[in-house]
């Protein structure tokens, strides 16, 4: 009986996946919490950057199907997910204005099967590191026009530079899908854009340059797409403007101000990542849940009382690279993480759901980070990443009810 209990409640999970989003059911805000049809919205997710690269191989796109497939089962309801891929090999943008249409068409793919799983995206727009082109593509392109350009973080002032990105932006937001028929500024399926993926100036540690990039930004998007949300896509780590905060960071200045960042009008929600085990290397698994522990409730108390915006935890992890590492360390920091969240979220907080980094399907050795999650093989903390989801679904039938 316990068998057949457990095979009819995956059914029943999968078939209320297998719709996809009714126009105009798009998540909003309301102060410090997301809202679904006037609900408050609680989902945790997971991040997998490579689904389009994937997706633009037809032969491929069934390792994407079952991917999504396999996390609604679990209830997870957010995918976080490169929506860029600049210069290099396989490009969604060969050089500025040139576009590779079987690339976008796994884009298109990716939306559209997402959605028929009852999944959200979050799209991010560009990246700061080099890995699938990032600024430092952009600044190339600019330095091959003949652009007098330094350094990378010339991405976020060099006029030619951000006339390259808005180019991109306004080509992504206007995209025709190909299989559902929408156009992504109007696709509820899209909960929201990110500027970019962790923003870094670090010869600029005042933040004043960042502030402005996203202000500028943040404007940009919002004058062709209404409908959906904006995060700026940073880490967390505190600036100028709050200065008893920065001792968390741990000696991270990078030219980023969590506060100054996220009120920025148009950035609709803050995100906040959480590696211990790179900031702090060398601590004990004890400091790094302590540090874990106050990283996290300090965002949500400041998302909360200071920002009055919600939070998304958009990416954390344990690299089973790191020496010593176990599955109990491993599930003892999602638990951490989780509980959090949970703790919030039923109090009708900031913490809006967390998203691990990262999911990977069987088979995909060569993309293997250390903390890739496969939910066919890491038996015990996708448990944990379960439970939790059914957790916030019960806050969200509780709150349906009141």
């Amino acid at each position: 009986m316990k068998l057949h209990f457990s095979l009819l409640l995956l059914l029943i999970l999968v078939l209320q996946a297998s719709k996809a989003f009714k126009n105009g059911e798009f998540i909003t805000t309301r102060g410090s919490n997301f809202m679904l049809n006037g609900t408050p919205f609680y989902a945790n997710g997971f991040n997998a950057y490579w689904l389009m690269y994937q997706a633009s191989d037809p032969s491929l796109r069934q390792i994407v199907s079952n991917t999504l497939k396999q996390a609604a089962i679990r209830g997870l309801k957010i995918v976080r997910t490169w929506a860029f891929s600049d210069g290099g090999y396989r490009p969604l943008q060969q050089y500025p204005g040139s576009y590779n249409e079987e690339m976008f068409k796994g884009l298109d793919f990716v939306v559209a099967e997402a959605g028929r799983y009852g999944i959200r995206v979050i799209l991010s727009l560009v990246n700061n590191y080099e890995s699938f082109g990032g600024k430092k593509q952009y600044v190339n392109w600019a330095r091959s026009r003949g652009e007098f350009v330094n350094s990378d973080d010339d991405f976020f002032t060099n006029s030619l530079i951000k006339e390259f990105y808005k180019n991109h932006v306004k080509m992504v937001l206007n995209r025709y899908n190909m299989i559902n028929g929408l156009v992504y500024k109007n696709d509820p399926t899209i909960m929201a854009w990110e500027l970019m993926n962790e923003p870094r100036c670090t010869s600029d540690p005042s933040g004043r340059v960042i502030q402005e990039w996203i202000r500028e930004m943040a404007f940009y998007v919002k004058s062709i797409d209404t409908n959906h949300l904006l995060g700026a896509g940073l880490e967390g780590f505190y600036g100028s403007s709050s200065p008893t905060r920065t001792s968390l960071n741990h000696g991270h200045s990078i030219g980023t101000d969590f506060i100054a960042n996220n009120r920025v009008p148009g950035i609709d929600f803050a995100s906040l990542h959480a590696y211990p085990d790179q900031w702090l290397p060398g601590s004990t698994n004890q400091f790094q849940l302590y540090f874990l522990s106050k990283w996290l409730t300090t965002h949500i108390q400041d998302a909360e009382y200071i920002l009055r915006k919600p939070l998304l935890i958009a990416e954390f992890g344990l690299s089973c690279k790191d020496g010593g590492f176990s599955s109990y360390n491993r599930d003892a920091l999602f638990n951490t993480v989780f509980s959090i969240i949970y703790a919030s979220a039923k109090r009708g907080g900031a913490a809006a759901g967390g998203l691990f980094w990262q999911v990977l399907a069987p088979g995909m050795e060569s993309f293997r980070d250390g903390y890739e999650i496969v939910f066919e093989e890491n038996s015990s903390v996708v448990k944990v990443i379960t439970v939790q989801a059914q957790r916030l679904s019960m806050i969200k039938k509780l709150n349906t009810t009141i």
